[in-house]
């Protein structure tokens, strides 16, 4: 990199100083154009004017040449042809040339060229008299000759341009990447690195983000990899906590039905063994409308509307009031009017339903319910058998029970709280849970700030 600045800082002067040079000899030629046109009007007032056309001849010519100090002479006619002239040049037309023709037309003309007779670059100027044309013309440099004339120059220039510039851009690269180069192994061996120039906190800056971004993303990969393993557990359990739910009562309708295709069974016991495979069989439509209920809950898009839970409320607790009495647990509730969510029915419903009746299943019998709604939270507390601290964490999780003595029982197949958890993260609601075993659990559902603002995951 050192060798690329250098290189590139020399090649950005040497273009600067040849450009300087070709603008400085372009300017230096437009100069000499406007001044020699100053001094060749000068010369032509040396001219005698009185002369006729039939009085100037080449001798004339030469004579006043050597007047102007060698300046070279052409007399010619007013229709621009040859009369005379101070150098020995063929005779011939000059009236095409730019100077003769604008002096034709306007009464005097110039113009800086080769000459096409002697091969010298000249400054020409001419002027129209009475019946004739005067031409005096200097030789001059071209731009080209003036440019061939600096080249030695330049090239004097360039050798010490490059010298300086090497020199200078090896000291100065080495004193700016000096920083540069510490930046770079701080970043190696350090997490975060600190820049010894201002100038280069921005790079640190950048250093540090994709040093952080590295992290993430390492965490991250080994999330995933975390993730694919509990992903293949959990799926692993899944299909062993179906199978084991949908043993239950396949084994018992297989049972039944076996008693009763054998035919010894009298009316009576025909009539309950015909009853458990019915019970059975409703046992495991439930099973499988609930798995179904369970997997349909990510990809259901349907609209959010403003929902009156309260309403839900009261309605859930009604519906479950025979469950209360049943279990004789009391009911202690405290429902505000008016809590309007922004939700769908049936998702209220649903988180509503399951946590209370969890609550009255695994309660104690004579226990109580207390059951509180707000505009901020959903809160269900109860006085039942508790959660032990090594199952908080798994509660949520699918075909998970308390205690496996209620597997099953009132038709709960451990998906309830699963569906809950869903629900709430789809909602953009906190829920969590504190219990202790023996003592009863605490369900809160905290609503989000906003909740006319929440929207489908």
């Amino acid at each position: 990199m050192k060798k690329r600045i250098m290189w590139v800082g020399f090649a950005i002067t040497a273009i600067a100083l040849i450009v300087f040079s070709v603008i400085s000899a372009e300017i230096y030629y437009n100069s000499t154009i406007v001044y020699s046109q100053r001094y060749l009007r000068a010369y032509m007032a040396a001219f005698d004017d009185t002369r006729t056309a039939g009085e100037l001849d080449a001798a004339y010519a030469r004579e006043l040449s050597e007047a102007l100090g060698g300046a070279r002479v052409t007399f010619l006619t007013a229709e621009g042809e040859f009369i005379a002239d101070s150098e020995d040049v063929d005779e011939g037309s000059r009236s095409m040339r730019p100077e003769v023709r604008d002096a034709i037309a306007s009464g005097e003309g110039f113009d800086a060229r080769m000459s096409q007779t002697l091969g010298d670059t000249f400054l020409y100027y001419c002027k129209r008299f009475d019946g004739y044309l005067v031409r005096i013309a200097e030789r001059t440099q071209s731009v080209w000759g003036i440019y061939l004339d600096a080249l030695p120059a330049v090239a004097i220039f360039l050798v010490a341009d490059a010298a300086v510039c090497l020199l200078l851009s090896y000291l100065s690269t080495g004193f700016i990447l000096r920083p540069l180069e510490q930046l770079a192994k701080d970043a190696a061996c350090k997490k975060r690195v600190e820049p010894s120039v201002p100038e280069l906190t921005p790079f640190a800056q950048l250093i540090n983000r994709m040093n952080e971004d590295a992290e993430e993303r390492v965490a991250e990969i080994a999330e995933e990899r975390e993730q694919v393993v509990r992903a293949q557990q959990s799926k692993d359990e899944f299909i062993a906590n179906v199978t084991h739910e949908m043993n239950t009562p396949l084994t018992s309708i297989r049972g039944f039905a076996e008693l009763l295709a054998s035919g010894g069974l009298d009316k009576e016991r025909a009539q309950r063994a015909a009853q458990t495979v019915l019970t059975q069989s409703e046992r495991l439509q439930s099973l499988v409308a609930s798995i179904i209920n369970y997997s349909e809950i990510d990809s259901e898009d349907l609209p959010v509307y403003e929902v009156d839970a309260s309403h839900i409320a009261r309605e859930t607790l009604a519906a479950l009031t025979p469950e209360f009495r049943e279990k004789k647990v009391v009911l202690l509730s405290e429902i505000k009017d008016n809590v309007l969510l922004m939700s769908r029915q049936e998702r209220v419903t649903e988180i509503f339903g399951n946590i209370i009746r969890n609550a009255i299943r695994y309660n104690r019998e004579g226990g109580s319910v207390s059951v509180l709604l707000t505009q901020q939270e959903f809160t269900v507390s109860d006085t039942g058998i508790g959660i032990a601290q090594e199952n908080l964490e798994r509660i949520f999780d699918r075909f998970f029970t308390v205690d496996k003595s209620h597997n099953g029982k009132n038709g709960g197949f451990g998906l309830g709280l699963s569906v809950v958890k869903k629900l709430c993260k789809k909602q953009g609601w906190q829920l969590t849970v504190e219990s202790k075993e023996g003592a009863g659990s605490t369900f809160r559902i905290v609503f989000s700030e906003n909740t006319a603002d929440v929207t489908q995951d």
